[in-house]
């Protein structure tokens, strides 16, 4: 029976899902192809040793931070590298120094996160400031010529640039593990050249990520918040500042096992989502009335949940207009879910053939509904029993 409220209901149910699904699918349309490129200076061209730094805050990580010290100073020989070992009850001070690296150690239990770390780090750099800053997560590594690229950036557009930041396995890794770093994949590269095209700016990774001096110095990072580099480039947006994506630079982290990266995942996703709810509708209304292209393309972005989630949100609507579509006859909403999320499913694989094969076999991509499947507890978790605190995701070989 076709009646003007079942359909009304429909639509309200329906629309904002659509709008926001669209959205998506406008970012990675326009962030299928690379952004254009910037040239990188040497080393030599800087006029002294202390004029690039790289802040690598550490927790526990003895394990490995004497090979991330030999991979920076091979591929950085004139830089300074400074390790803050935060909170640490493992060696990994001195084992840094031991590597060529210098060392601040920093214990205060009850401010625990990486943005006290950057905040204590900073301190000790002022004393002899450089004129950019990136900032490197323990376990990760920069491609050749991305440090140079990312310093030189900062110190001549004078504001924040970001790296391409991406997950590898080895070639004995699960297919989940491979469509979990396919996903990483979408967000941190093919949509962030979207947004780069469409809003001029895109957020902070926490990793792989340039300052100028200047603008570093002033930063309030002092945060405990699960997504604190998400929550500073929002803030920078606000202030009239982009943040720069260099897609021809690149840092990546080895991919957490299936096993172990549920908590890596749930702090990811709960800190995105605590901001979503609090900055998206904000940021919109905020770039709509200071008439900047810049936040609100940031907060439409942030509209966006992760593509896991808008899976199974898809799922959802599309059985409710369904029932609404055969008890009221209400096609049209039902058709423009369909619409929708056709037009999504045909732009993720043309993502996968530009850029996801390269970490995701073909063969695996039938499996994505059971890594849809297994965040379920992810996002359940988010309603029931959020995380809150910073958790240090088990590195590869460890115990």
């Amino acid at each position: 029976m076709l009646t003007p409220t079942g359909t009304l209901l429909a639509w309200m149910l329906v629309l904002p899902f659509v709008a926001v699904t669209l959205y998506l699918c406008l970012e990675l349309l326009t962030g299928l192809w690379p952004l254009r490129g910037r040239t990188a200076k040497s080393h030599s061209e800087f006029q002294s040793d202390w004029k690039v730094a790289v802040l690598v805050p550490a927790h526990n990580e003895a394990s490995g931070i004497a090979a991330t010290i030999a991979h920076l100073r091979s591929i950085l020989p004139r830089a300074r590298l400074l390790v803050v070992a935060d909170n640490c009850t493992d060696n990994t001070a001195s084992l840094a120094v031991a590597a060529g690296a210098e060392a601040v150690e920093r214990h205060d239990p009850s401010r625990r996160g990486k943005g006290f770390a950057l905040a204590f780090g900073r301190e000790h750099l002022s004393e002899k400031p450089p004129a950019a800053v990136i900032v490197l997560d323990a376990d990760c590594r920069l491609r050749e010529g991305s440090g140079e690229l990312l310093a030189n950036s900062a110190v001549e557009l004078e504001r924040p640039v970001q790296a391409a930041n991406l997950l590898v396995s080895s070639e004995q890794a699960s297919a989940l593990e491979g469509i979990s770093n396919f996903a990483m994949l979408v967000k941190n590269l093919v949509r962030a050249r979207g947004l780069m095209r469409l809003g001029g700016g895109i957020p902070l990774f926490g990793t792989g990520m340039a300052f100028p001096w200047d603008l570093f110095a002033q930063l309030d990072l002092a945060s405990a918040a699960l997504a604190e580099d998400l929550e500073l480039g929002l803030n920078l947006a606000k202030r009239g500042v982009r943040v720069e994506l260099l897609d021809q630079a690149l840092v990546t982290s080895p991919a957490a096992s299936v096993a172990d990266s549920r908590d890596q995942r749930s702090r990811w996703e709960h800190g995105f989502l605590h901001q979503a709810m609090k900055s998206a509708l904000p940021l919109i209304g905020h770039g709509i009335i200071h008439r900047s292209r810049h936040v609100l393309g940031l907060g439409a972005h942030m509209l966006v949940p992760p593509i896991a989630l808008h899976l199974l949100l898809g799922t959802a609507i599309l059985a409710i207009s369904g029932a609404f579509a055969l008890f009221y006859q209400a096609w049209g909403p039902f058709l423009a879910t369909i619409a929708s999320m056709s037009i999504l499913f045909v732009l993720l694989f043309a993502a996968w053939l530009r850029e996801g094969y390269k970490v995701l076999p073909f063969k695996a991509l039938a499996l994505a509904p059971l890594y849809v499947a297994w965040k379920i507890p992810i996002y359940v978790s988010f309603m029931l029993r959020r995380q809150s605190r910073w958790k240090r995701t088990r590195r590869p070989g460890e115990n």
